[in-house]
């Protein structure tokens, strides 16, 4: 029997009287795609930040490959297989594209807080750094600062960030967000090469990014999950599209 690679069991989170996450359980499988959606303010981001650590849960487990990483902070549970972007672009706007790369593959290689090595004098961070310019074709950007590349491209580094400490599970939060239709399009791409044989969830408002990235679609609604399936299922389901979805489904369908 194989093991989920993210398993949520009756998740809940309150703050205060407010209960904002309520009893979401969910098992995902190495490999799958996921798209979390739903209304603002139905709690998406809040799960996001239950499963990476921001957020300490009120009750209920959260568990990576079949162990338990609620409670553990952040870079505790990143060490352990999982990593996160958020809907703000997140990278050091001072340090160029490689030296970006360079610092997300530092620990992942074994490299602690030391200052005995020259960070040039590292063949294989480098070598990685390189690989995963090329990954997400920022490899003509190599020295440009990060705050100078284009919204797009920033983004792209930050999944390159990202992906970059070799985590098997990747969370994104709404990757496309302010992007162009064509930017868009080619950034669907991006993420599918780059996550090849990981584990993906990413919260995403752009139907037509759901249904085009999209193995399965959680749909979250005031703090539960009211269907978790197949984007067809889903498209299909009567439930999905009074609480949420309405003319985005139809809309979503027509241009798929």
């Amino acid at each position: 029997m194989t093991v989920p690679a993210l398993e949520l069991k009756d998740l809940r989170k309150s703050f205060g009287k407010t209960e904002i996450i309520r009893g979401c359980s969910l098992e995902v499988q190495p490999g799958e795609r996921i798209a979390v959606i739903g209304p603002n303010g139905a709690g998406k981001s809040t799960l996001f930040n239950l499963i990476s650590g921001r957020f300490a849960p009120t009750s209920g487990q959260v568990l990576l490959n079949g162990h338990r990483i609620d409670g553990k902070k952040p870079f505790e549970i990143n060490r352990l297989g999982l990593s996160r972007s958020f809907q703000i672009t997140n990278i050091f706007p001072k340090l160029s594209v490689f030296e970006n790369l360079r610092c997300g593959v530092l620990w992942s290689l074994g490299y602690r807080y030391t200052f005995l090595k020259f960070l040039a004098d590292l063949d294989d961070a480098n070598e990685r750094a390189g690989q995963l310019m090329e990954m997400i074709r920022l490899h003509k950007k190599r020295d440009v600062l990060a705050v100078n590349l284009t919204y797009a491209e920033q983004r792209a580094l930050e999944v390159g960030i990202t992906i970059a400490g070799g985590a098997n599970v990747i969370l994104l939060d709404e990757p496309t967000a302010g992007m162009s239709r064509v930017e868009t399009r080619r950034f669907i791409e991006l993420i599918k090469e780059v996550t090849v044989g990981k584990t993906l969830l990413t919260v995403e408002h752009d139907m037509s990014v759901v249904f085009g990235l999209a193995d399965k679609i959680a749909v979250v609604v005031y703090g539960e999950i009211i269907a978790f399936d197949t984007p067809e299922a889903v498209r299909a389901n009567q439930k999905v599209q009074e609480a949420y979805l309405g003319s985005s489904v139809a809309d979503a369908q027509a241009g798929h």
